[in-house]
Formats: C-alpha cells, sequence, structure tokens
C-alpha cells in the first residue's frame, strides 16, 4: 500500500527537475498522478520511468483554455481530483546564461517569468478548485519568495506574489481544501545546476528531501496545516 493511494495528482512543470522527481515519487506511492508540461515527448521520458499510474495531458498552464482541458482530462481519466502541484516555472538562468539586474531585464522576459510562475500558477487553482472539494494544493515557491536578491528581480517577484497568492486561497477554501508553499530550502540536485564547481555543489540538496516533504503535505485531511510557507526539511520536521 503506498502512501498516497487513492489520490489523483496534477503536476505541472513534470517534464524535468523538481517536477518531474516529485511527479515520480507520488506515482510509487500510488497517486494516480497527473504529469503536464508543454513536451509530451519530454513528459512521456518521466512517465516511462515511473513505477505507477501516471497520464499525461500536455499543456501550456499561461493558456486558459488548455488548462480547462488539463482539469477535463484529469477527472474523466480517473473521477476526481484530490492534490494540484503548481510547479511550473521559469527564471532568468532558465533565458538566459547570465543574471541580470533590473535595468536590463527586457520587459518580455519580465512578462514571461510573470505568466508562468503566477498567471500560470493561477489558471491551474482557478479551475481545479471546483473539482477539488477536499485536497490539497501546493504551490512551490523559494527562499526568493521572502528576500531580495540581485539580478533576479522577475523571479523574486514571481514568488513573493505566489506567497501572497497561495495565503489568499487558503482563506478563501478554508475549511475544505489546505493550500501550502513549499520552499526547496536551497538548490536541488536536478541537473539545472551542473555548471556549479565542487565547492558550491557541496551544498545541494537530494531530492528526496522536497519529495517527502510534498508526499506529507498531499497526506493531509482537510483539516490540516493551511495559509503557510516554509522550506521542504521544515514541513518534515513538523509534519512527518
Amino acid at each position: 500500500m503506498g502512501r498516497l493511494d487513492d489520490e489523483t495528482v496534477i503536476v505541472t512543470g513534470a517534464s524535468r527537475g523538481l517536477g518531474a522527481a516529485m511527479a515520480r515519487r507520488f506515482a510509487a506511492e500510488g497517486a494516480n498522478t497527473v504529469l503536464t508540461a508543454r513536451s509530451e515527448d519530454d513528459l512521456r521520458e518521466v512517465a516511462d520511468a515511473a513505477d505507477g499510474e501516471t497520464l499525461l495531458v500536455p499543456a501550456d498552464v499561461t493558456d486558459e483554455p488548455a488548462v480547462e482541458a488539463l482539469i477535463e482530462a484529469t477527472v474523466d481519466g480517473y473521477g476526481e481530483l484530490t492534490g494540484l502541484v503548481n510547479n511550473a516555472a521559469v527564471g532568468m538562468l532558465s533565458l538566459h546564461d547570465e543574471l541580470r539586474e533590473v535595468r536590463n531585464v527586457d520587459v518580455d522576459d519580465w512578462r514571461l517569468v510573470m505568466e508562468v510562475n503566477v498567471t500560470g500558477s493561477f489558471l491551474c487553482a482557478k479551475h481545479a478548485v471546483p473539482e477539488l472539494n477536499e485536497g490539497n494544493v501546493i504551490n512551490i515557491s523559494s527562499g526568493l519568495g521572502r528576500r531580495g536578491s540581485a539580478g533576479w528581480g522577475p523571479y523574486v517577484a514571481s514568488k513573493w506574489a505566489l506567497e501572497g497568492f497561495s495565503r489568499t486561497l487558503a482563506e478563501e477554501l478554508a475549511p475544505d481544501v489546505n493550500v501550502n508553499c513549499l520552499d526547496p530550502g536551497g538548490r536541488v540536485e536536478t541537473g539545472f545546476w551542473d555548471h556549479l564547481d565542487d565547492e558550491e555543489r557541496d551544498s545541494i540538496l537530494d531530492p528526496d528531501v522536497m519529495n517527502e516533504a510534498a508526499v506529507l503535505l498531499l497526506e493531509q485531511d482537510p483539516d490540516g496545516v493551511t495559509g503557510e510557507s516554509t522550506t521542504a526539511s521544515d514541513w518534515e520536521d513538523r509534519l512527518g
């Protein structure tokens, strides 16, 4: 028996990195795991490596009709939706090979980061909520959502917005649905940080820390912790 048996969970940005790692863990824990991202080929690679039930629904989270179709496909496929993990995100290092101070940020880059990181999470929550009834929403945040950092302007702004959105959504959905932010607590080993030198890589976290915290949050009953944000290791200490 898995810890997420009888759960149906959507993971956005599931084609790589944190999203792929969490999706594989959810499937291994018995969840009906719906993987979504823009690339069907990349999603299929993740699904092929998963030990459990998966459904691939390619979608752009900034496209409202596509998000509506994602929710519909999930409910049609499994008859329910009990969890949503808003993980899809874009940062400056996803777009360029260097960080950029605000004065050097192109407005198109700013708009793209905010569209994916904030609007995408909003759209997925908006259309998932009517189907959730009882369940859990996890918004993947960052320590940069609670402090500033030079060169990360658009990303920092998006994560601050996500933190505030999460708290508002938690108030609106209580006591039926829990909404929390999950902060990795540092760089996580996903392949994204392969360019770092050995000394910098010493502080990189194992994805299992993030995966375990996400499972703990998805296991919560409707009267669980809601409207809060903390690091993966702190969630483990609190809920484990």
